[in-house]
C-alpha cells in the first residue's frame, strides 16, 4: 500500500497544456506549457453547501474528507457513510463531492460562517485560538522524537516525489512520513491547505488517524490553519520549508506540536516542541 501510495501518477485533469512564447537571449521561440490546473470543488453535506475551495483536481474523496476531520465536522471516518461526487455546473464536470454523515452533530443552523478557501491563502475564518480550543483538540503524542539528520533529509524526498510539480512549478505539495523518514503518502494542490487535507483524508480513508507516529512535511509556509489541520490529526511534528506565522507559533507551542521552520540544506528552527528533537539536550 505505501509503494502504491507513493507511486501514484499525476491525477486526471491535475496538468493543463497551453501555448506560450518564450523570450530568451534576444530571441522569440513558441512551445506548449504545462500548468497546473485549478478548479472550484464544492463540498456538501447532504443537500447543504458547506464549502467551495480552489483546488487541482485529483483526490477529491481525500479533500473532502479531511477538509471534515481538520475543520471539526466530523471526528472518526465511521461518521462519514459515504462520499459520492456530483456535477454542478454546465460542463459537466465532477467539481462537488457529497458527503452523507451518520451518528454526527452537524446541524446546518448552527454554522457561523461559510466555509471558502482560496489557493493564495487558505480557509479564512478562525480569527483566534479560541475557536480550537473549542472543539477539545488534545495534545498529540509527547513520546514521539525525531532524528534531526534524518529530518535535513526529507525535503529532498519531497521535491523528489511531486510528479505534477516536476512538469508545472505550479504546486504545493505534503507529505507523510514515518519515525525513519521513509515516504508514506505525498498530495500535491495549488493549495497548501488542500494538500494538508488530501493527505489528512488519505489517512482518515485508510484508517490510520491519529497520525501519532509521523511526521508531516508541507511547501511552502507554515501558517495557523496548516498547525490546525496538523493537529486534528494526530501528528506530533510539523515542518516547513519557509517560516511560519505568529498565530501558528502560538498555536503549536499551547497544544504542544514541534513546529519546524526553514528545513533547508543542514538547517531548521524549533519553534515550538523542542523537547522532541533528539538532539535537545545538547544544545550550545
Amino acid at each position: 500500500m505505501t509503494a502504491q501510495a507513493i507511486s501514484e501518477r499525476s491525477p486526471a485533469r491535475s496538468i493543463q497544456l497551453t501555448q506560450v512564447t518564450e523570450w530568451e537571449d534576444g530571441r522569440l521561440r513558441p512551445f506548449d506549457d504545462a500548468l497546473a490546473a485549478e478548479e472550484p470543488l464544492e463540498i456538501r453535506v447532504g443537500d447543504t453547501p458547506l464549502t467551495v475551495t480552489m483546488r487541482t483536481p485529483g483526490n477529491d474523496e481525500e479533500l473532502a474528507a479531511g477538509f471534515l476531520l481538520t475543520e471539526g465536522i466530523v471526528d472518526s471516518p465511521e461518521q462519514i457513510a459515504s462520499l459520492s461526487p456530483f456535477a454542478n455546473n454546465a460542463a459537466g464536470k465532477g467539481n462537488g463531492m457529497r458527503a452523507a454523515l451518520r451518528e454526527c452533530a452537524f446541524d446546518p443552523a448552527d454554522l457561523r460562517r461559510n466555509f471558502f478557501a482560496a489557493s493564495s491563502c487558505g480557509i479564512c475564518g478562525k480569527a483566534s485560538i479560541e475557536a480550537i480550543r473549542l472543539r477539545g483538540l488534545r495534545a498529540p503524542n509527547p513520546e514521539f522524537t525525531f532524528d534531526p539528520e534524518m529530518l535535513c533529509a526529507l525535503p529532498a524526498k519531497l521535491r523528489a516525489a511531486q510528479t505534477v510539480f516536476s512538469r508545472t512549478g505550479g504546486l504545493h505539495a505534503a507529505a507523510l512520513f514515518d519515525r525513519s523518514g521513509e515516504l508514506i503518502v505525498l498530495r500535491e494542490d495549488i493549495g497548501r491547505h488542500n494538500a494538508v487535507d488530501k493527505v489528512v483524508g488519505w489517512a482518515m480513508l485508510e484508517r490510520r488517524l491519529p497520525l501519532s507516529e509521523n511526521i508531516l512535511l508541507v511547501s511552502g509556509r507554515g501558517g495557523f490553519e496548516i498547525v490546525q489541520k496538523a493537529l486534528a490529526a494526530g501528528l506530533p511534528v510539523l515542518a516547513s520549508v519557509s517560516a511560519p506565522s505568529s498565530l501558528a507559533v502560538q498555536l503549536a507551542r499551547e497544544l504542544g506540536l514541534t513546529l519546524v521552520g526553514f528545513l533547508r540544506g543542514r538547517r531548521f528552527v524549533l519553534y515550538s516542541g523542542a523537547q522532541r528533537c533528539a538532539e535537545a539536550g545538547r544544545t550550545g
